[in-house]
């Protein structure tokens, strides 16, 4: 039941895209992860009420954590995430999250002290030979003359894999801080709670700088989506995956997250007409296989 349990929540995972690309054409991506942020802070945050360890532990260091995990990891990676798929792939920007496990390695080594195996180099040189293929067909114009047509698409293009970078360093150092704040007595609900209320804090801030805040012209409709993204894709899609996680051993697990990216793929081609190339389909396999090694030998050494 494990592995379907992984299977099922890397499924609700691929249907984010059905939801966030079409949203693009109705609504700002700061505006949409704001209101994200609203919805998940009002379900978490009433959980920190329940416990007063919450309030009683927390010191400096710790709001650091909560800092990174929050702003960082949370709200500026998914805006980051978000704008991304209106500039490039959305299934780029999806595979291309196949490099936070080297994020999260190298940060868990200075963070943590944790350590990594010998083979850790050599798979993401290959990781990286994978991103290169990826995105060769999209950045390739860049090498046109800058007055030319091609060059302009090729600049956007790298703008979008630039941003997707940006929330897989995001993504990568709030799974390490996470960590660190769980060895430090904090509860899964607390983090989470942490995490969402203190990245609705920056996007608030951040919206009413950029006149981005919800309005009154936002449909009834739209509202519907953003709470079926949160709700299906992220919270329902976050829960099996994790409960299949406890049940699996960590080659099996690894193997069925391969599942995230070709389902992902999929929908995205069939029902978005997203189709990629075959050169990047190589690249898809070169980076997933890499990346899926890579956390094998990560588990294996801890």
């Amino acid at each position: 039941m494990g592995f379907i349990f992984i299977i099922l929540g890397t499924l609700m995972w691929s249907f984010d895209t059905l939801i966030r690309y079409p949203l693009l054409a109705s609504l700002r991506p700061d505006t949409m992860v704001f209101l994200e942020h609203a919805l998940l802070t009002i379900i978490f945050v009433p959980l920190l009420f329940k416990t007063k360890s919450f309030f009683r532990q927390m010191n400096v260091r710790h709001l650091t954590s909560f800092l990174v995990i929050g702003v960082m990891g949370s709200a500026v990676s998914t805006l980051a995430f978000t704008q991304a798929f209106a500039l490039i792939n959305p299934s780029l920007v999806i595979l291309l999250q196949k490099l936070q496990p080297i994020v999260v390695i190298l940060l868990s080594v200075f963070i943590l002290k944790e350590k990594f195996s010998r083979r850790f180099f050599a798979l993401s040189a290959l990781a990286l030979i994978g991103v290169f293929l990826i995105s060769y067909p999209d950045i390739s114009p860049l090498w046109m003359t800058t007055n030319s047509p091609i060059f302009q698409t090729g600049s956007h293009a790298l703008l979008g894999y630039g941003l997707t970078l940006l929330a897989v360093i995001g993504w990568g150092a709030s799974t390490v801080f996470g960590k660190k704040l769980s060895t430090e007595g904090f509860n899964e609900n607390e983090i989470m709670a942490g995490r969402f209320s203190l990245g609705f804090l920056f996007l608030l801030v951040f919206c009413l700088s950029q006149s981005s805040l919800p309005t009154t012209e936002i449909s009834y409709d739209v509202y519907l989506k953003v709470a079926a993204m949160v709700l299906l894709s992220g919270l329902l899609g976050m829960s099996l995956y994790y409960r299949g996680l406890s049940r699996l051993p960590a080659h099996i697990s690894a193997i069925a997250e391969m599942f995230f990216p070709l389902s992902a793929v999929m929908i995205n081609w069939i029902f978005l007409g997203k189709a990629l190339l075959p050169i990047q389909i190589a690249g898809a396999i070169v980076l997933t296989a890499s990346s899926i090694g890579i956390q094998l030998s990560r588990r294996h050494t801890n």
